[in-house]
Order: C-alpha cells, then sequence, then structure tokens
C-alpha cells in the first residue's frame, strides 16, 4: 500500500529536521546541536518539532544511525565478492575512508569525542556493525575458499561469540585468535580513519592515500587474508 499524503508529509518534514541537524553538526557540533535552533530554521514552533523528536537525544540517535547505516551501504556497495580477499578487503576500506573524508562532522559524530550527557541505546548496533560484518564477510569467504592458514585452535577467552556471526560465521579455520585478530583489524581501520580525518598525520606521512593502502594491506595481512 503506497503511503498516505500524512505519512508522505511526516517523511518530508522529518527528512527536514535531520538535514538541518547534520548542518548543524558542521557549525556547533554534536553537543550544541539543538532542536530549538532546527526549529528555528525551519520556522516552526519547537513543540511541533517535538512531535517528532521528542528531545536531543532522540534527535541525536536518529542521525548516529543514519550516519552508521549510510556508512554500512558505502562499504557494502564496494564490496565486490567475485574479486580476490585482499582486493575486496582494500575496496571496502577504501569506500569507508572516502565517506569519512566526504562526512567528516557525520564521521566525528561517530567515532570522534562523546556527546557530554548522551548515551548511545542499544538501537544504534545493528547499524553500527555493518561495517565490520562486510569485512568480516571477506574473512570467512576466504576461509571457507581455504584461503586462510590453520586456525591454532588456541581459546583466549577474550572474544564474545556475539561477534562469530560478524566475523566470519563458523569454520574451523576461524577461531577465538583469529576472531582477535579480525576485531583488532576492523578497529584499526577507523583508527586509521580518525587519525587522518582529525589531523594526526600531519607531518608525518607525504602520501596520505598509498600510507592508508599500505596500513590496510597490514591489517588483511594480520587476518591472514593472501596477498593478489
Amino acid at each position: 500500500m503506497p503511503p498516505t499524503a500524512r505519512e508522505r508529509a511526516r517523511a518530508e518534514l522529518t527528512a527536514e529536521i535531520t538535514g538541518l541537524a547534520r548542518a548543524q553538526l558542521a557549525t556547533v557540533g554534536a553537543a550544541g546541536l539543538s532542536l530549538r535552533a532546527v526549529a528555528r530554521e525551519l520556522g516552526m514552533a519547537s513543540s511541533a518539532v517535538y512531535r517528532y523528536f521528542p528531545s536531543r537525544d532522540d534527535l541525536l540517535t536518529r542521525l548516529i544511525i543514519d550516519g552508521y547505516d549510510d556508512l554500512g551501504a558505502a562499504a557494502e556497495q564496494a564490496d565486490d565478492p567475485a574479486a580476490p580477499p585482499m582486493q575486496r578487503w582494500l575496496g571496502i576500506c577504501r569506500a569507508v575512508r572516502g565517506w569519512a573524508l566526504a562526512h567528516p562532522h557525520e564521521y566525528a559524530l561517530l567515532y570522534g569525542s562523546p556527546v557530554p550527557g548522551y548515551r548511545a541505546p542499544r538501537d544504534t548496533v545493528p547499524a553500527a556493525v555493518r561495517v565490520g560484518a562486510v569485512l568480516g564477510g571477506v574473512l570467512g569467504d576466504a576461509a571457507r575458499a581455504g584461503l586462510l592458514p590453520p586456525a591454532t585452535g588456541r581459546p583466549t577467552g577474550a572474544i564474545s561469540p556475539d561477534v562469530t556471526p560478524l566475523l566470519g560465521g563458523e569454520h574451523p579455520a576461524l577461531d577465538d585468535a583469529v576472531r582477535g585478530r579480525g576485531l583488532l583489524a576492523w578497529s584499526s581501520v577507523f583508527g586509521t580513519i580518525s587519525f587522518e580525518l582529525f589531523g594526526h598525520l600531519t607531518g608525518a606521512v607525504t602520501d596520505p592515500d598509498a600510507f592508508f593502502d599500505d596500513a590496510m594491506r597490514s591489517l588483511a595481512g594480520l587476518v591472514g587474508l593472501p596477498e593478489g
């Protein structure tokens, strides 16, 4: 059933609110986000905006989920299952970096300083793990294709079973040690991007593109992906 006129109007106004809120991220940052300021921009009473987002935290949560979903979609679209594992890995990582460089304020909301007084709800988790799931899919496919070194079989006790579906699923070549390296690689992708985006590589790197590719190849090697 197509959406009603009321539903379309609500969706359009919701999109306007979130669009203006994203613009606020660029000017005042996440901590300065204000529903009242959004309402002024729209020429609406604050009470009207509160019918869409009851609090600033609700609006922040929506922006965070939208950001994670947009980033996750970029990673998923960049993945080419027909390519060799190393090339798949690099393509995904380059897409994540490209999104971050194109959306620095949204990236800062996701991976920058925490917003004082805000605690992200569990609702944000499915969107937040999309990039990790794409990278984990490369790891799992490589394991099933016999392209990973044999697992040690050594349990570490440090890795939650909750991440097993994200980091390649169940396979004899994937044990706690491999998943631990996968989790380290996943977090290091964002650490490398954050260092660049927040200016920590200034003066240390002359070619950011080449440095990033070298770093991502090192992380792929860490999890056992073959060259190629």
